[in-house]
Order: C-alpha cells, then structure tokens, then sequence
C-alpha cells in the first residue's frame, strides 16, 4: 500500500470536519425546530459508504479543476473534464474548423 501525500490526507481531513460540521449545524436546527418537551431527535448519519463516496468526488472534483488550470496555463490547446474509463481527468479538444468556402 502506497503513502497518500501530505497534501491529500490534509483535504481529506478538511473534508470530513467540513462534513461533520455540516452534520452538527443540521442537527441543532432540528433539535431548536422540534423545541417542544418529549420531542425526540431522529439521529440520523450517512452511512459510511454514501460519505466516503462524497468525499472522493470532492476529492476528484479539486483534482479535476488543478489539472484543467494547469493545462490552461501551460498549453496553447483546448482541454475539457469529462469521466473517463482510462482515469484522465481532463480530456484534450481539437478544435472545429468551419470549411472554407
């Protein structure tokens, strides 16, 4: 098993606090909502697999837009983001030339 980066595992973390405090703030505006004697608060979390999954998109999503600006700075070409079966997260574009008339 390979390291992550330092840099990874620190988004990561941001992350999941970021959701966790998303989580925290939802659950005190119920409970103040609810505010009547013997209401009960449904505790309800994502299930684990539903927030890694939120996590690695977000994950890839920054990946996606470093790797499109970086393109852009770098290359005279045209790139785009798009899913790929290979893993690429941007996508090189030849342009369309009108034909001559």
């Amino acid at each position: 098993m390979t390291a992550n980066p330092p840099a990874f595992q620190n988004k990561a973390r941001v992350a999941i606090l970021a959701e966790l405090e998303k989580e925290r703030k939802r659950l005190i505006q119920t409970s103040q909502s609810l505010n009547t004697p013997g209401a009960s608060i449904p505790l309800s979390r994502p299930n684990m697999k539903e927030f890694n999954h939120n996590t690695e998109q977000q994950h890839f999503a920054a990946q996606q837009k470093t790797a499109l600006q970086h393109a852009h700075i770098n290359s005279s070409g045209f790139f785009i983001t798009q899913d790929s079966s290979f893993g690429n997260l941007i996508l090189p574009v030849l342009p369309r030339l009108e034909p001559q008339s």
